[in-house]
């Protein structure tokens, strides 16, 4: 089972290329500061703009800088499911540690299509993390069909990004024993772990991976009073993070920070001024710059 703080790492660039040298750099100091495992190539990450030779090479550096110091969910999952088998077989091949599969997108296929398409990929023989964002794919998958999907022998979690807690509430009511529902959503980290959830996939670990992964140690271990003192010490930068389309607000803050340039890939484009400042406030708040 999964469980603990994820890093959905972001996909440095600079002159249109993949920064290997600075997303090596971030994944050392993921692990450094003792984060449970990454997820690369994730919506964080980008991975619609990657080409299938780098969505695959960003999974192999990840694999490789990570040295089974930390799990590495690999993002892998498509609108087509012929492309999704590919990604995850690549990921097995290469030494991921489970994949990433986001409901199939535009397609918006029937609960039925939902199910093919995750029992396809369930027999590759790599753990399945299913992820469900209604508001980038169109579709939520219901809680009924992840708990149907759970039984399977490799389709071992959720990362559940509805935003409803009634959906978090069924999914662990009626799932199978140790099936890891991680969060989604930074700011709901917290009210998941109080139903019965084991961890997230943080956008803001990217910048703050000690912090993040306090805050789910500190709960799962039982010190409700710490969890609840991170989560809202860490509440209004957790909410600046999503003031425009991720990962905007957290590339613009780490390259703010020196981390990696200030780049991304079309159709994405620059955060409003208006906006910048407001993350720009979030970070001295918080004592970042």
């Amino acid at each position: 089972m999964f469980k603990g703080c994820f890093v959905a790492v972001v996909t440095p660039f600079r002159r249109g290329e993949i920064d290997e040298r600075a997303f090596k750099e971030l994944i050392r100091f993921l692990v450094e500061k003792g984060v449970d495992g990454i997820v690369p190539c994730g919506t964080t990450g980008e991975s619609p703009a990657l080409s299938h030779e780098e969505h695959q090479r960003v999974i192999k550096l990840a694999v490789q800088e990570a040295r089974k110091r930390v799990a590495v969910i690999a993002g892998t999952g498509s609108n087509s499911t012929k492309e999704a088998v590919e990604l995850t077989q690549f990921a097995k091949e290469c030494g991921a540690d489970a994949a990433l599969i986001v409901a199939p997108y535009y397609n918006k296929p029937t609960p039925k299509g939902l199910e093919s398409h995750y029992r396809r990929l369930e027999k590759i023989g790599l753990p399945l993390v299913i992820y469900n964002i209604p508001s980038r794919t169109g579709i939520n998958i219901p809680p009924s069909l992840i708990a149907k999907l759970s039984r399977l022998n490799n389709i071992v979690g959720v990362k559940e990004a509805s935003g409803s807690m009634d959906q978090v509430s069924n999914i662990i009511a009626e799932s199978k024993p140790n099936f890891s529902v991680l969060s989604g959503d930074d700011s709901l980290t917290l009210p998941i772990l109080s139903l019965g959830g084991v961890g997230v996939i943080s956008v803001v670990a990217n910048i703050l991976p000690k912090e993040t992964q306090d805050l789910v140690s500190s709960y799962l271990a039982g010190n409700i009073e710490r969890a609840k003192e991170l989560h809202y010490k860490l509440f209004r930068l957790f909410k600046a993070m999503f003031i425009e389309t991720n990962p905007l607000p957290i590339k613009t803050a780490m390259a703010r920070l020196g981390m990696i340039e200030k780049e991304w890939r079309l159709p994405l484009e620059a955060m409003e001024e208006e906006n910048e400042k407001k993350l720009e406030q979030a970070l001295s708040n918080y004592g970042l710059i």
